[in-house]
């Protein structure tokens, strides 16, 4: 699969003959070969031409910025390669009847719940005690399949994210005193590294939903709202446990992430570039590692299970197959 191409420095990008150039503010050229980018990510102050956009463009390639903080602030999103008018009334059929609407939705909150209580299940093996959040969450999944309306599902959903992120003080080996989710704006690191981990984990998912037939503005749990691709915002849930969070347990418990990489006196809530830096590449190397897929018989990378997310909800959206939302079994 391509590959992401992550921008930290100032600079220029354009086109240059058939491929990219990007020339940062030193003067320093770089030749970017433009038929292995799948997706960019701008982390820096960068200016560019239409020639550029236009290229792009013209290669699917989705380019996603954010700002100085960190935060995700919008995405180009090239004109679809393979509109499907077909596909797309379905999507919205089932955006407008309630109950197969509410369908996909329990098996997005059902998927993103199971997730979450096997990254518990990981560490209560490993000596962390956490009984206690993972009986109450395994109680509240069980109330999923009686949600009579996407309101009560995401009622439950946010009692369970609210317990599982009481655990987090357990898992974590450092002491960071994380009481609750904080975010518009995060109010100490903990929040911060969510907040950044899940935007990249949407990014991730509004870029394999690119390379589909779907229309990433028509969503099933998440209400589809202006200037926003909400779909990505449901099948993120969905891989937010495995992305997201895992990768922010790592970094913490290893060290590599710690107070002195975000400014204090900022409450926390700009993370330094090096740190930034680290957290997307250790999080484009979980995108490559793989696992053997125990239907199709084969190694399959953390990325393409994004993908073939995707594919089972338009198969499910044709009528060929009941969609169930992707769980953890390793």
């Amino acid at each position: 699969m391509k590959r992401s191409f992550y921008i930290y420095s100032d600079g220029d990008l354009k086109r240059h003959d058939n491929t990219l150039q990007f020339t940062s503010l030193d003067g320093t050229k770089r030749d970017i070969p433009v038929e292995t980018i799948g997706d960019i990510y701008l982390m820096s102050e960068m200016s560019f031409n239409t020639k550029f956009v236009s290229l792009i463009a013209q290669y699917g390639i989705v380019m996603h910025f954010f700002n100085y903080y960190s935060f995700y602030t919008g995405s180009f999103y090239p004109k679809e390669s393979m509109p499907a008018g077909g596909l797309l009334v379905k999507q919205v059929q089932h955006y407008d009847d309630d109950e197969k609407r509410i369908a996909i939705a329990r098996q997005i909150i059902e998927a993103a719940a199971y997730n979450i209580y096997r990254n518990l299940r990981y560490y209560n093996e490993r000596g962390k005690d956490l009984d206690l959040h993972i009986n109450e969450i395994m109680a509240l999944r069980k109330k999923i399949p009686f949600c009579k309306n996407v309101t009560e599902l995401m009622g439950i959903e946010g009692n369970i994210r609210k317990n599982y992120y009481q655990s987090w003080n357990l898992i974590i080996d450092q002491e960071v005193n994380f009481e609750r989710r904080i975010k518009n704006p995060p109010d100490n690191m903990i929040n911060t590294l969510i907040s950044f981990a899940n935007s990249l984990v949407y990014t991730r998912v509004l870029s394999e939903i690119y390379h589909t037939q779907l229309n990433p503005t028509i969503s099933y749990l998440h209400e589809p709202g202006v200037r926003r691709f909400s779909l990505s915002l449901d099948l993120a849930e969905i891989f937010k446990p495995l992305l997201g969070d895992r990768l922010i347990f790592s970094l913490l418990n290893k060290k590599q992430i710690t107070e002195k990489h975000f400014t204090k006196n900022l409450n926390y809530l700009h993370l330094k570039k090096e740190a930034s830096q680290l957290i997307a590449t250790e999080f484009d190397n979980r995108l490559k590692q793989t696992i053997k897929h125990r239907e199709l018989k084969k190694d399959v990378s953390y990325q393409y299970l994004i993908r073939l997310e995707a594919y089972k909800l338009i198969k499910h959206l044709l009528g060929e197959k009941e969609y169930e939302g992707f769980k953890i079994w390793w």
